[in-house]
């Protein structure tokens, strides 16, 4: 008999509707974890889901994002093949292109704000600019069946004076890049993720995870809750809960301008190897990056800004992006992403009932509603 004195957190009906006879419980609502509930729903269709959202938002970076719809720009490929093996490179890409696919598909066009404006690349060194160049047949002959077009990759010097853009010396255009509205997307995604009926409970935190073979326990901020089998897709954050070699955190700081009138950016632009991103969202400008200035600081997942990098992006967007423009900044924020020396996800049974779905590798939007329905497979 319960004694008189100890109040339960839930009553009955609460406890029966939403945290009983639980088929999978999703830890992280943010692209990974509901592309996977939604997955899993459209093949068990009886099944109950739940996804657990430590945040009031998604925590980490799907509501953070700056709403790229890419899969990499020449420099950050050459980079990526230099340092991984080249195989695993294309294979990542593909998954970028596909996961993009099924994104568009699965939300529509419309519903994401997709305007597909071409994503550059900016160099300010002419040898840089010259070695990028001449890969570009290379990479447009590779990339012809992934992303069906025999021209991804072209330069486009002569846009340079029509962006404005001050000490740069050459452009390569991507075809293929587009750009979403995130907070649309997520939006959407979750609304989606109701209509099929998974139960979306935010302001939970798990702190730990038991394997028992029949099953799931999780210790959370509210209390056990069980479930037959778990996805853990909370990215840079997993380690949190599982002992993942190759992922860390790694924190990304982002500005947002005020409008501007006048504005002639339009489309995804990149600098440095992908370091830095910027585009327009109407009249405003999002920039973002710079994590490459201070690698350790922003090994992290405390959500801080970094006056180091703020002040770095304040520059660059008064120096070479909008030189001789007047510029107020709207809003500062930073997100979560994970990332590793590999840049292909982590997909893989960690246990007999656990799943984890990690590291995206900055690709979240391109790569996530993938890596969500892969993680299914797994199960």
């Amino acid at each position: 008999m319960q004694e008189i004195n100890k109040i339960s957190n839930f009553s009955y009906w609460e406890t029966q509707t939403f945290l009983k006879n639980i088929d999978l419980i999703i830890i992280g609502s943010g692209i990974v974890g509901l592309n996977a509930a939604i997955s899993f729903k459209e093949k068990y269709k009886k099944s109950k889901v739940v996804v657990l959202e430590r945040g009031i938002l998604p925590h980490g970076a799907s509501t953070k994002n700056a709403g790229f719809a890419c899969f990499g720009s020449v420099s950050e490929l050459q980079s990526d093949i230099k340092n991984s093996n080249e195989n695993l490179v294309w294979q990542t890409i593909e998954m970028r292109v596909k996961g993009l696919e099924l994104l568009r598909k699965r939300l529509g066009d419309k519903n994401i704000d997709y305007e597909q404006n071409g994503g550059y690349e900016l160099f300010d060194n002419v040898d840089k600019f010259k070695n990028c160049a001449d890969s570009i047949s290379y990479f447009n002959k590779r990339l012809k069946n992934i992303t069906k077009n025999n021209n991804t990759y072209s330069i486009e010097n002569k846009k340079i004076k029509h962006f404005n853009f001050n000490n740069i010396q050459g452009l390569i255009l991507n075809n293929n890049e587009g750009q979403i509205h995130t907070g649309l997307m997520m939006k959407t995604l979750i609304e989606l993720a109701i209509s099929k009926g998974i139960i979306i409970l935010n302001s939970i935190e798990v702190k730990s995870i038991e394997d028992i073979n029949t099953g799931v326990i999780l210790k959370t901020n509210i209390g056990e809750i069980e479930s037959k089998q778990l996805i853990v897709a909370t990215n840079g954050f997993a380690n949190e809960l599982l002992k993942i070699k190759d992922l860390k955190p790694a924190r990304a700081q982002v500005l947002v301008t005020k409008q501007i009138e006048g504005l002639k950016l339009k489309g995804t632009f990149h600098y440095d190897e992908g370091y830095y991103y910027f585009r327009n969202i109407g009249k405003r400008v999002l920039f973002g990056g710079g994590r490459n200035l201070d690698f350790k600081t922003e090994t992290s997942s405390t959500f801080e800004l970094n006056t180091k990098i703020q002040k770095k992006l304040d520059y660059l967007l008064n120096t070479v992006i909008l030189p001789n423009t007047n510029i107020e900044i709207e809003q500062r924020w930073c997100g979560i992403m994970g990332v590793g020396r590999e840049k292909k996800p982590i997909i893989k049974k960690v246990s007999t009932n656990v799943v984890c779905a990690v590291r995206m590798g900055g690709m979240g939007v391109a790569i996530g509603s993938l890596v969500g329905k892969l993680a299914i497979e797994e199960l």
